[in-house]
């Protein structure tokens, strides 16, 4: 399986493609489309953003091979200076430029003969929710959006944390970037281990410890994704409001797919509130923020492929 975390279905055809971002970093895509497409007519695609640290191979294969198998061309990709994309040095985010990834590839996919630029729509899983509202806010040709699990990663930097506490994180940061320019790069600290995991610390508990069922297990390992950015990486999200402008996105429709149970509900309920019309809200029931990664019995593909369909029309 090449590490992709769930079977391609036997309808469905996978191509590997590189295509730039407008910053000029390549990215690293899989081009998902069903076997029996008409590539003499004009489809609806959609562009998949993996969770805040995930790649192509884990959550965002399981969602484009289903939406693929339903007719959508569909591709997913590894962020900027992650997996196979391009970036030096390694594992470095910024909430810019990974919302300019889901940009990237929606010029992507307007460039094939077969997509019909009027019916590109953007999901994003965990981080890239976030990320692709931001995208959308700003770039008109996304003409829907699916959020599933949103965690919007620049509220989350400065989540719970005093103006005293956000004065010290930045004091920190700050000083670790002289340490940075000392040592020649950036210090990266992995959250993940490097070979799946059979078992998860009793000690970890709640949404951290979904996220290690999820990535240090062989549920969804995967080499290329073993959690966390440069350590100076979260200045950007300190001094970058990624959902600013989420009314914008009006009238372009908005789906937000959230597990009953998950941790990080708040994250679309907040925005939910902020966004414009027309917009949904779908509570996933017995479901939790993981789960709506790669769990293909709770994850809403029926109300997903509705809600895409109506909205590019």
């Amino acid at each position: 399986m090449d590490n992709y975390i769930c079977k391609l279905s036997e309808n469905v055809e996978r191509s590997h493609v590189r295509y730039p971002n407008r910053y000029g970093l390549v990215l690293a895509g899989d081009l998902y489309t069903a076997r029996n497409l008409d590539k003499n007519g004009k489809a609806p695609a959609v562009v998949v953003g993996a969770p805040y640290g995930g790649v192509k191979e884990q959550g965002p294969c399981v969602y484009a091979n289903e939406l693929a198998r339903r007719g959508f061309v569909v591709l997913t990709f590894d962020p900027c200076y992650m997996g196979e994309s391009g970036g030096e040095p390694r594992h470095v985010s910024s909430p810019d430029l990974f919302s300019e990834n889901i940009s990237a590839g929606v010029d992507y996919l307007g460039l094939l003969p077969y997509v019909d630029r009027e019916r590109i729509a953007a999901l994003g899983i965990c981080g890239s929710g976030g990320f692709s509202l931001s995208a959308a806010a700003m770039d008109t040709r996304i003409k829907a959006v699916v959020t599933a699990s949103m965690y919007d990663m620049s509220v989350a930097a400065r989540l719970g944390l005093t103006p005293e506490q956000i004065q010290q994180r930045k004091e920190q940061l700050s000083l670790q970037r002289w340490e940075d320019a000392k040592n020649g790069g950036p210090e990266y600290i992995p959250s993940f281990p490097e070979t799946a995991v059979e078992t998860v610390p009793d000690e970890m508990q709640g949404i951290w410890r979904e996220f290690f069922e999820f990535y240090a297990t062989r549920r969804g390992h995967h080499p290329n994704a073993r959690g966390g950015f440069t350590t100076t990486s979260d200045l950007s999200f300190l001094n970058y409001a990624l959902n600013d402008h989420i009314e914008e996105i009006s009238p372009r429709p908005v789906l937000f797919v959230v597990g009953e149970q998950a941790e990080s509900r708040f994250f679309s309920e907040q925005a939910f509130e902020k966004a414009a019309e027309p917009k949904q809200m779908l509570v996933v029931p017995n479901c939790n923020h993981v789960d709506l990664y790669d769990d293909t019995s709770k994850i809403p593909f029926d109300a997903i492929e509705k809600f895409l369909r109506d909205s590019l029309r």
